[in-house]
């Protein structure tokens, strides 16, 4: 069976999500700008071995997850798990929670979260917030949330254990939802 063609001319339409995927996950501009041109490169070389199981954004992020790992390696970038946890600022998650594990405040109803998606603003809000996170558990939740891996793919490919991978999970769905209601679904009430 022959491999699906790739309109190679449509490549740079890409360019944007892969930028955005990058900076999340390296937050320099420069280094998501050369790894993206990277994944530019080594698409345009491989495309006759794209045998299109899935779609051509997902062939070109996989590269760019791929990227972002060696440009990590090469630039020493690792960190232990003790400074990871220092630097994700563990007590903003525990902060949520009464001593008894039960919600200091209870998460606000989302009304219609539909609704957010097709508002150009709604993505600004959620960029901001995914901003927070250190750039381990940021990488961590796009590998699962937008790339769909399985807990286990991700630590094979982080070097985390399952409990450490689910528990930064965790933390960051926690950060986010709380970061999307005070600067989105808050906002939107009061319209």
């Amino acid at each position: 069976m022959r491999a699906p063609k790739i309109d190679l001319s449509q490549l740079d339409g890409y360019r944007p999500y892969l930028l955005k995927f990058a900076m999340l996950q390296l937050r320099r501009k420069d280094a998501a700008e050369d790894l993206v041109q990277d994944v530019f490169v080594a698409a345009l070389k491989g495309a006759d071995g794209f045998a299109g199981r899935s779609s051509v954004r997902t062939w070109l992020t996989s590269i760019l997850v791929h990227k972002i790992a060696d440009y990590r390696v090469k630039a020493g970038r690792e960190t232990s798990l003790e400074a990871g946890q220092e630097e994700d600022g563990a007590d903003s998650v525990e902060a949520l929670f009464q001593a008894n594990g039960g919600y200091v405040d209870m998460p606000q109803e989302w009304r219609n979260p539909e609704e957010a998606l097709t508002d150009r603003r709604f993505f600004e809000v959620l960029e901001g917030c995914l901003a927070g996170p250190s750039q381990r558990d940021a990488r961590v939740f796009l590998l699962r949330e937008l790339m769909g891996l399985s807990v286990e793919e991700i630590c094979k490919d982080t070097g985390l254990t399952p409990t450490n991978c689910s528990v930064i999970l965790h933390r960051v769905r926690m950060r986010l939802r709380a970061c999307l209601e005070v600067r989105w679904f808050a906002g939107a009430r009061e319209k």
